[in-house]
């Protein structure tokens, strides 16, 4: 592979203006696509396959008028200060503001608060639905529903809106580019050069637009998923800086050596692009094996970031070499010079010392991440909800004022359907049903069953008491579907149970079974390729287990910030409440990526010195040596890239940004640059061991670069015959 690379990029060098051409060309072509066929992104989460799912497909079927699927909106509504509902005029004025709601586009239907019952004292809420699912809803559309509460507003009504149809596609912020202005600054002081610090982010910025132009075009045929592009464009920037770094350090390491530019990097890119390849290919595996899980939200996103990584990969094995020819010997500066005398690099005198205390080293971190991983132990998973949102957003407010007028259930209402169409009596089974599940425990109410034309299907509103993401509603929904067994077996009618809240609770249950599943596959996968790479089985355990770990303490400091509410003020962190059911899943297929490049960086250096002839211990060093600035350096641009994404808006965005920084700064400072070479020390050249029958059957993919080595000895040696 290192041959393949290595002629890939002398060939970008010396056409570099033909592979810059190829390059925009794509940029353009997927920016045009972008502009005109790019389509309307959804925020809604289903499985198919669930019962909750199941359900409104049964419904869409035999009870259409139902509108099962569509969007709907909660209004509350509250009376001027000193005035009440019952009085005349304030009466007069809800039933304008009802009829305003339903001239608003889309919509559907809007229950009067005075004919529902919805009404108090002082809130009524407005139960409204749509004709068209959440995912068609447009800006404008929730722009037109806010606005008609204007005259109700400016007569002293407090009006707030809740449910799906309020919630809208999130967008990039300018915080998010805080992110890309440090890597920029981080970059020049690794350097100290403005066209070495450059190239990176150039490159990345040209990999994120064409991966960003990929996705927003294929969203125009087929449904994508709001928080994609935002994966996208997270793993993008990251990955795309961090890949042209290590190449870009390793050619300004060959100039240095007294090779000529094109040569240069052409050796850079056969040893550090044999690592970006195989590091690129980790976080692929762990991307597209989202896929698996059955979650479509989950597999939109994996596929997504995986193509944005490949791009970001490819663009590191042919555009930045084509951009090197361009820049030839201007990336060094002055930190390129050799040191003369002084003390060591500070990565070199770390290694040293952690070879030499590589026992207490080990242990105090590895207790350091059991102790930050204890709140890990009461993680809570769910979905979003109107209780999550921010406090001053439209949605948490209209959350507060039904609970307070109507009780938290209000929120998050259970659908029962009931499928007669094998009972005997299809109306007496729906008022056993009603009558069996009102007396379960909290049960505020439940409405009277509604049939279709056909009388084969009733529909059965049932409100809990507590709130639509407590254990008590999921606790109801579980007794509610336990019912179905009984009635089927009494009167041949079956239950189920679905709206938002039974929705929410299939899909939680989907993401937590799948966890552990998942986790073994990309495990099991990324061990292989592995120990393809260093050629050992002690290199990919410890790998693996280093990984763990850091997950482990990611989901404690997670919990502790996200659910417990540590640090929310100085993160700017606005609800706390239990952890996004997807997040756990995601997060271990995208750190477990990340961290494998940390690991095939750091370690491919000392496995290329082990090669070459360096002691065990010592290639620990030089390894060090030569990759721990760099490391250090890529693994401060992905922190603060993820971290900017801390200031957006969507909280699963706030979440996966936090995650992912923390995850990087354990992973790659106390997993990989101090318990890496604490237990590399341990086993000196153990580390490398590999059964002689499994090192015949392996192919050698030469990520150390020794069969170039031999190339390029090879074509020196006629040259220096003839010379």
């Amino acid at each position: 592979m290192a041959t393949l690379l290595y002629r890939l990029a002398r060939f970008s060098f010396r056409r570099r203006w033909l592979v810059a051409s190829v390059w925009a060309a794509v940029l353009l072509v997927l920016g045009g696509g972008a502009l005109t066929l790019s389509g309307q992104m959804s925020n809604s989460v289903t499985i198919p396959g669930t019962e909750a799912q199941q359900a409104i497909d049964h419904l869409k079927d035999k009870f259409p008028q139902a509108a099962a699927g569509t969007a709907t909106a909660r209004v509350a509504i509250e009376a001027p200060a000193g005035r009440t509902l019952a009085q005349p005029d304030v009466r007069a004025a809800v039933e304008d503001l009802v009829g305003r709601l339903k001239a608003a586009p889309g919509v559907a239907a809007v229950a009067d608060p005075y004919q529902a019952g919805t009404v108090t004292e002082r809130v009524a809420m407005a139960q409204m639905s749509y004709r068209v699912p959440p995912t068609d809803v447009t800006d404008s559309d929730r722009e037109a529903l806010t606005s008609a509460a204007g005259p109700a507003e400016h007569a002293g009504f407090t009006v707030e809106f809740g449910g799906d149809a309020i919630q809208g596609v999130p967008a990039t912020q300018a915080t998010e580019g805080v992110g890309v202005i440090v890597a920029a600054i981080v970059l020049a002081i690794t350097f100290g050069s403005i066209v070495a610090a450059g190239l990176p982010l150039l490159t990345a910025l040209i990999g994120v637009g064409v991966g960003m132009a990929g996705v927003l075009t294929v969203s125009g045929f087929a449904e994508l998923n709001s928080n994609t592009p935002i994966l996208a464009l997270m793993l993008g920037l990251a990955v795309g800086i961090d890949y042209a770094l290590f190449i870009v350090s390793r050619y300004r390491h060959e100039l240095a050596g007294g090779h000529e530019p094109e040569l240069a990097a052409g050796r850079a890119v056969g040893t550090a692009g044999s690592a970006v390849v195989f590091a690129g290919l980790t976080v692929i595996i762990a991307l597209v094996g989202l896929t698996v899980v059955g979650i479509p939200i989950l597999g939109q996103m994996g596929i997504a970031a995986a193509a944005t990584v490949a791009v970001a990969v490819l663009i590191a094995l042919t555009l930045l070499p084509a951009l090197l020819g361009f820049a030839g010997r201007k990336v060094l500066g002055k930190r390129s010079r050799p040191r003369r005398g002084g003390k060591p690099a500070l990565g070199e005198r770390w290694a040293r010392h952690v070879g030499r205390h590589p026992v207490p080293v080990l242990v105090t971190a590895v207790l350091g991440l059991l102790v930050v991983a204890i709140p890990a132990l009461s993680m809570q998973l769910g979905l979003p909800n109107d209780s999550t949102a921010a406090p001053d957003s439209t949605q948490r407010k209209a959350y507060d004022l039904i609970s307070k007028g109507f009780g938290e259930g209000t929120n998050g209402p259970l659908i029962v359907v009931i499928d007669s169409a094998g009972a005997r009596d299809p109306r007496l089974a729906a008022a056993g049903a009603t009558d069996s599940i009102s007396r379960l425990p909290d049960v505020a109410r439940v409405t009277q069953p509604q049939f279709n034309a056909g009388g084969d299907t009733a529909l059965v509103t049932v409100i809990p008491k507590s709130g639509p993401g407590s254990t008590e509603t999921e606790q109801l929904v579980a007794n509610i579907r336990e019912q179905s067994h009984r009635l089927s077996g009494v009167t041949g009618a079956k239950l189920s149970v679905t709206g938002q809240t039974a929705l929410q609770i299939d899909v939680s249950e989907k993401l937590a079974g799948a966890m552990l599943p998942y986790l073994g596959l990309i495990v099991g996968l990324a061990f292989l390729l592995l120990m393809l790479v260093f050629r050992s089985l002690v290199v990919p355990l410890k790998a693996t287990l280093g990984f763990l770990g850091s997950v482990a303490a990611t989901f404690g400091a997670v919990v502790a910030v996200f659910q417990w509410g540590w640090l929310t003020g100085l993160l700017g962190v606005k609800s706390t409440g239990p952890i996004m059911s997807m997040l756990p899943i995601l997060l271990i297929g995208v750190l477990f990526g990340l961290a494998m490049d940390y690991q095939v960086f750091l370690v491919t250096r000392m496995r290329e010195d082990f090669v070459h002839g360096a002691d065990a211990r010592e290639a620990v060093v030089s390894g060090f040596r030569h990759g721990a600035r760099v490391v250090v350096a890529a693994a401060l641009i992905m922190i603060s890239v993820f971290a900017g994404f801390v200031a957006a808006e969507l909280s699963l965005i706030q979440s996966i940004g936090f995650a992912l920084a923390f995850g990087v700064l354990v992973d790659a400072f106390v997993v990989r640059m101090t318990i890496v070479p604490a237990v590399m020390s341990l086993l000196g050249r153990h580390a490398w061991w590999l059964p002689g029958w499994l090192r015949r059957v392996l192919p050698n993919v030469d990520v150390e670069g020794e069969s170039l080595a031999r190339h390029l000895d090879e074509h020196r040696a006629p040259a220096r015959a003839r010379g």
